[in-house]
């Protein structure tokens, strides 16, 4: 610890980061160490997370048995479950309306998968993101109904669609809403509201994706099927096979990896692994994905490309994906995601070279980040909002502008929920439609308010955080020296994943560092080979989409120069050769 407080002295880092050491005595994790019989910085790493001798066994081996909680537990569970188990017996046709993103689309494909292999008749439905926006609409439920169906189901929407799920409760439509978003106190009218959000919930289940809900309304059906001897003449359907779906959307989702949603995941990535999802396996081939899948992958590579249909392309591509048995349609929806995912990062690159101007023109000393033009792509704001927030450490909003009104997605920082904050502006009337959780919301604002909006979003953080703002920290797990970057160290830290929102990757500062060579790779990295200040001991490192952020400046003109240096450590295989390699998050002047 610094004189100044901050992690090695360092108050404020290329990136205009604190640095904060994560366990703030470290007696505690050796203690752990000791009690558990394991090395010290395991120990260290894992009292960090909050974790305890007690429950330290779940947690590195987590057992989805012990875990998954009883689905009547919450509320309006039993009457889901009593409608959807009706629909199944009497061959209704059930419509399952779903979300364009990875959670919108997983939750679609696990009830469809699991529905129509209990023998029951299900139909997808995915709104197209320019046309008809987020959510259920009016129009589109009454179609439904008119094409036969009885049932609509929504999943991870529906918890504020009061006008569109009255209208369909009107025209005689049974809804069954499965959602995790922030509720309010009056729930829209549906045969049942299934949500660990919903503010009458008592259980501590708030965690959970929309797809991990929909697998617990999945269990719920299928004990009541069995339970009535409805799978006396059928095969029962095999549950953990659809793990793979929930491990794809919980890790896309970005909540956190704790409790419920880590057992999830890391079964949900023992059955990701099979590649028995045919969809699933032929993305990962398109994608050029030949080693171990693991939460990158799902994260970065697989979950931008089935997000990318309802972002440029068709929106309901992902789903379809997820659920066809064709091998050639999988090969053409793969390979059309994968373009559209090409096609998504050249627009979002546009737009954000966009966004940022506009901020650096006229938004600098706002507490947070806020963009709005006329014709920016609906299907790009979110991540261009993301982006924003990294850059400028704290809130971002992004505005989709047409005809006057703005589709808008907006990102947030640890101290300000942004999710609450949305709510509140559209509940005093400065939104049309608005919603989310605590790091992620989606706003529809028409022109004329977009000031106003912004303004109150501003005063709620500065109320939050002061005048001086949200101070930014880099959580650390400690300091290493090179020789410590060794592959059997990553093998051991790996026993901690997976990891995610909840259970941060493990980072780790090098202190005073040389930087012996730098260079650019690819389009926006920086490549370096650190070292010792003997230059005995050296490391490969490598700094994402840095080049033109001070962090990659300082890197390239660095050259014999000492910083201390922060980031993971991941493994490299390379020509048989296993490597570390540290992927820099900051560095600071040591």
């Amino acid at each position: 610890m610094g004189e100044g407080g901050g992690f090695l002295g360092v108050e404020r880092s290329l990136t205009g980061r604190r640095w904060r050491q994560r366990l703030a005595d470290d007696r505690i994790g050796l203690a752990l160490a000791q009690r558990l019989a394991i090395p010290e910085i395991l120990g260290r790493v894992l009292a960090a997370r909050g974790i305890d001798a007690e429950s330290a066994g779940r947690f590195l081996a987590p057992r989805l048995r012990e875990q998954l909680p009883d689905p009547s537990g919450f509320k309006d569970m039993d009457a889901a479950v009593a409608r959807l188990v009706r629909a199944v017996c009497d061959s209704e046709l059930i419509a399952i309306f779903g979300d364009y993103d990875v959670d919108g689309a997983t939750s679609a494909a696990l009830l469809r998968r699991f529905l129509e292999a209990a023998g029951g008749r299900v139909m997808v439905y995915v709104p197209d993101r320019i046309k008809e926006g987020y959510g259920p609409n009016a129009p589109a439920l009454l179609k439904l109904q008119s094409e036969g169906v009885s049932v609509a189901v929504t999943v991870d929407c529906g918890i504020t669609a009061h006008a569109p799920l009255a209208t369909a409760a009107a025209a005689g439509l049974d809804v069954v809403v499965i959602d995790h978003h922030v509720g309010e106190p009056e729930l829209p009218r549906a045969v049942a509201v299934v949500n660990p959000n919903r503010l009458d919930e008592q259980n501590p289940y708030g965690v959970l994706a929309a797809v991990g809900v929909a697998f617990l309304v999945a269990v719920g059906v299928n004990r009541a099927l069995r339970q009535q001897g409805w799978y006396a003449t059928r095969t029962e359907p095999d549950l953990l096979r659809l793990l793979d779906l929930v491990a794809l959307g919980t890790i896309c989702d970005v909540v956190p990896l704790t409790g419920i949603n880590r057992a999830l995941v890391v079964q949900g990535l023992k059955v990701m692994r099979k590649l028995s999802n045919l969809g699933m396996a032929t993305l990962a081939e398109v994608a050029g994905v030949s080693e171990r899948l693991d939460t990158y992958h799902a994260g970065f590579i697989l979950g931008p490309r089935v997000n990318a249909g309802g972002r440029v392309g068709r929106a309901d591509a992902g789903t379809r994906l997820l659920t066809t048995e064709d091998a050639s349609e999988a090969r053409a929806l793969a390979q059309a995601l994968d373009q559209w995912n090409a096609e998504r990062r050249e627009i979002e690159a546009r737009t954000l070279e966009e966004a940022i101007a506009q901020v650096e023109r006229s938004q600098t000393s706002l507490p947070i980040a806020f963009a709005a033009h006329e014709g920016w792509h609906p299907g790009v704001i979110g991540i261009v909002a993301g982006r924003l927030k990294d850059r400028y450490n704290r809130p971002a909003c992004v505005v989709a502008l047409a005809d006057g009104i703005g589709k808008g997605s907006g990102r947030s920082v640890t101290g300000f929920a942004l999710g609450p904050a949305v709510i509140a502006a559209r509940q005093a009337g400065l939104l049309l439609n608005g919603g989310g959780h605590a790091m992620a919301a989606g706003f529809t604002v028409s022109e004329a308010r977009m000031e106003a909006y912004r303004d109150f979003l501003a005063e709620r953080v500065r109320e939050i955080a002061g005048v001086n703002g949200l101070m930014p920290e880099l959580g650390l797990d400690g300091a290493l020296m090179p020789a410590a970057a060794t592959p059997e160290f990553v093998t051991l830290l790996e026993r901690l994943a997976p990891f995610g929102a909840g259970n941060a990757e493990p980072r780790f500062a090098f202190p005073s560092m040389v930087v012996h060579r730098a260079e650019v790779a690819g389009e926006s990295h920086v490549r370096a080979i650190l070292g010792d200040a003997a230059g005995a001991l050296r490391l490969k490192a490598i700094a994402f989409r840095s080049l033109e952020t001070e962090l990659g400046r300082a890197l390239l003109n660095g050259r014999g120069h000492s910083f201390h240096v922060a980031g993971h450590l991941r493994a490299n295989n390379w020509q048989g050769r296993a490597e570390v390699q540290l992927q820099i998050e900051d560095a600071a002047a040591a």
